[in-house]
């Protein structure tokens, strides 16, 4: 017994002793005392035309008795996070500058395609040293939209079509499809979802089975022969990280035609035609986005801004759609409140709406306004 404790001294005071040479300058710097490592600091930059929502507690659910009933509308106690948030809607002009990169993508693949433009420079497939890298779009050179060759045009116009009554010349929405991937971190870091069978359990009391299969779910999508776009979650035995990479084809024009879909005998035919395209409008909130729009503009913003960050892109969150309790803590600003603002009125003193309405029949253009 007493050898045995003399040995592992003999260990412990060995090992003090190597370590205290090796880290004795260090050591004095600091007094001995652990006072952490310092990583590399990052000052987290404000998001473009957005504002910061700072942490805080809501009552999520209207507090007073349903109107038709009588019955008390329960509510929930919630703790919501801080979080930025868009200052507003996103705009036409915010939306159609990802449906133009969308359409310039497809052109630059069509000028370096030899079937229409075949310059090879629109697309980069080795690095500076010669060696082969994964083919992508050079988007440091520009589009000759000004003066194009003859084959170039071609691969201009391919986006283009002209309407065989009127001759108006827009973009072929059919054409403008955006692919994009999202690896899903939350689901990998399951223990359950491990790769290593040996990782899947804390308890050490229990054998682990090596040869478990275990099953995981994927987004996934895909043209088909058709030219359809095709979008399936498939089950699958996990095998290996991208099993996590989900795969997600969307048409990203808006669909204009909401205006006389939703409101018939309006004749909004002129903001059918205009409202998204023409410069007029750049301000104001797009529309006839559908859900899968709006998550690939969120995609695409997120991979937008990490192109331009370089280095420091790694620690960017991701954009994304607001929760719906993140949303209802936005718009009521505090607990208790029914609206961001002070009081229970929805307008102003000089009668202008604070926020967008839909009131019954009466003036819409109190605000100075009329559709949005």
């Amino acid at each position: 017994m007493k050898y045995s404790l003399l040995a592992i001294l003999s260990v412990l005071t060995a090992c003090g002793w190597l370590s205290s040479c090796m880290g004795s300058g260090r050591a004095m710097m600091n007094g001995g005392e652990v006072t952490g490592s310092r990583a590399a600091s990052f000052n987290e930059p404000t998001p473009y035309g957005m504002v910061e929502v700072k942490r805080g507690y809501l009552k999520v659910g209207l507090e007073k008795n349903d109107s038709l009933w009588g019955t008390v509308t329960p509510t929930k106690e919630i703790s919501v996070d801080g979080f930025w948030m868009d200052q507003t809607e996103v705009t036409n002009s915010m939306y159609r500058q990802f449906v133009e990169w969308v359409r310039d993508s497809i052109v630059r693949e069509r000028l370096a395609d030899p079937q229409y433009g075949g310059d090879e420079t629109f697309k980069i497939e080795v690095d500076r040293n010669g060696d082969p890298v994964k083919p992508h779009l050079n988007w440091a050179k520009p589009i000759p939209w000004r003066k194009p060759t003859e084959d170039q045009e071609r691969a201009l116009n391919s986006v283009y079509y002209t309407h065989p009554i009127d001759g108006t010349r827009m973009l072929d929405a059919k054409q403008l499809i955006y692919r994009y991937e999202i690896f899903d971190y939350e689901k990998a870091a399951l223990r359950k979802y491990r790769l290593n069978p040996k990782e899947r359990s804390l308890n050490t009391d229990h054998p682990v089975d090596p040869d478990e299969v275990v099953m995981i779910s994927k987004d996934t999508a895909y043209i088909d022969e058709n030219g359809e776009i095709v979008r399936q979650t498939i089950e699958r035995p996990l095998s290996s990280l991208y099993d996590f990479l989900n795969t997600y084809i969307v048409h990203v024009y808006p669909d204009t035609t909401v205006w006389v879909n939703d409101f018939p005998n309006a004749n909004n035919e002129q903001y059918m035609k205009l409202y998204f395209s023409s410069a007029n409008y750049n301000d104001y909130p797009v529309v006839g986005v559908t859900w899968e729009q709006a998550e690939a503009f969120c995609a695409w913003r997120t991979n937008y801004l990490m192109a331009g960050m370089g280095a420091q892109a790694r620690y960017i969150q991701r954009y994304r759609l607001p929760t719906e309790v993140e949303w209802e803590y936005a718009a009521r600003g505090k607990e208790g409140n029914p609206y961001p603002w002070q009081g229970i009125e929805a307008k102003s003193q000089e009668g202008c709406f604070y926020a967008n309405f839909k009131p019954d029949r009466g003036n819409y253009t109190d605000d100075g306004n009329l559709i949005t």
